[in-house]
């Protein structure tokens, strides 16, 4: 696929039906490269290249491409920096310095930005946290999904329990904040294995703690060998330990998978769930960014030399569009649905350049069923809400569209 050029600024500045307040932004970094593909992941990653030249030559494409974008985003802060993949942690230290070093010359990064990198426990990558750290990562995303050697070998992962409970140990000693990822509804995983990964991820203490439910995705080698997952009751029953247990731990649940201690929470996530903006590069990275009278959708090359070619060239975007403006509600309770304390009217109003009458026949349908609370301009999910999310999004859809999964 060829590559495209990022749009003529002067051309989305052009005046427009909506009237659009510019939201806060932050920036995705993609680095797509992993040891091995696990079997459940349907992320853009790939195996790892030898090290030194191809990995150098990654961050020059990343350096072209956010020059490339910088027209789309001049003048703006950008708030956070969320390195994600793929393995971030199988850079080099030196390298991951050598990136966060040009893009403190290259944008307006605040003061206070967070940084953070996606890790995974081996040996190999532990060791290099405190490097991360000291180039200036401020938070460390920990990829433990279990600490079951058996469900991790079933999950592919490259790393065993031990080296879980070391990187996480690690983590805590040199990062300012850290993130635990866990999965649960394994493979063969009973109530009583779930409860033991919670009992073990928790005696870490960890600010933060996101705990995604295993589901099945096309283009997966599970799609391909579907393993014997927990059925749904079980499911609903781990769910429950898993917020009794948080509770008890002061993790407070501030959207549908993400546990936090006050002060720990997200703010790159919490942004991208509030349809805040966010510049995205690297092989296969998506955008999403606001200008006064449209907001405009953009996918890289997701190939990565494809990716590295386009980049050079000034021509990394796969595919970009405006948004519709009948797709913006849709777009925007997709995310601050997922949040606990929900969103104002205010704020989908800024964010969209929609009146809150666009979604005040589906509010009051979803108040009437109790999927929704509100009070004055505040809006937020119910408990049976939550756990009937994917219907409480559609009914935001617009006529004609198919359902949310």
């Amino acid at each position: 696929m060829t590559g495209l050029a990022n749009p003529d600024p002067l051309n989305l500045q052009r005046p427009g039906t909506l009237q659009l307040q510019p939201p806060p932004l932050a920036l995705y970094v993609h680095w797509p490269w992993c040891v091995r593909k696990c079997p459940y992941c349907d992320f853009n990653s790939h195996a790892t290249p030898s090290q030194g030249a191809p990995m150098q030559a990654y961050v020059d494409a990343l350096r072209a491409d956010l020059e490339a974008a910088l027209p789309l985003i001049w003048g703006r802060t950008v708030h956070s920096v969320f390195m994600g993949g793929g393995t971030p942690s199988l850079a080099e230290p030196e390298l991951m310095a050598q990136w966060l070093s040009t893009l403190r010359a290259t944008v307006r990064l605040a003061p206070n930005a967070e940084i953070t990198l996606e890790a995974n426990p081996g040996t190999f990558e532990t060791q290099r946290f405190a490097d991360y750290v000291q180039a200036g990562v401020t938070r460390l995303s920990v990829g433990v999904q279990s600490f079951n050697n058996r469900a991790l070998a079933q999950l592919g992962r490259v790393h065993n329990a031990a080296q879980a409970h070391a990187a996480l140990q690690e983590a805590a000693r040199v990062a300012p904040t850290f993130n635990l990822d866990l999965m649960y509804a394994l493979p063969g995983q009973d109530l009583a294995a779930c409860r033991q990964d919670l009992t073990e991820a928790l005696a870490h203490a960890p600010p933060h703690l996101s705990i995604y439910q295993l589901t099945i995705e096309p283009n997966t080698l599970f799609a391909v060998r579907p393993p014997k997952l927990p059925n749904d009751d079980t499911a609903y029953a781990m769910l429950d330990a898993i917020t009794e247990a948080t509770q008890a731990a002061g993790l407070g649940r501030y959207e549908v998978s993400a546990y936090a201690k006050p002060g720990h929470t997200c703010w790159h996530n919490t942004n991208y769930w509030t349809f805040g903006d966010y510049l995205g590069i690297g092989a296969g990275a998506h955008s999403k960014l606001s200008f006064a009278h449209r907001v405009l959708r953009q996918v890289r090359l997701r190939e990565p030399a494809l990716y590295m070619q386009g980049a050079a060239r000034g021509q990394a975007v796969a595919k970009q569009h405006e948004v519709a403006r009948h797709d913006l509600a849709f777009e925007y309770m997709l995310g601050a649905l997922r949040l606990k304390h929900g969103f104002t009217l205010t704020q989908f109003t800024e964010r969209t350049g929609l009146p809150p009458s666009a979604v005040r026949s589906a509010l009051d349908e979803a108040q009437t069923r109790g999927l929704l609370h509100q009070q004055g301009d505040h809006i937020s999910p119910s408990a049976k809400g939550y756990d009937f999310l994917s219907d409480l999004q559609a009914m935001f859809l617009p006529p004609d569209s198919p359902t949310v999964e």
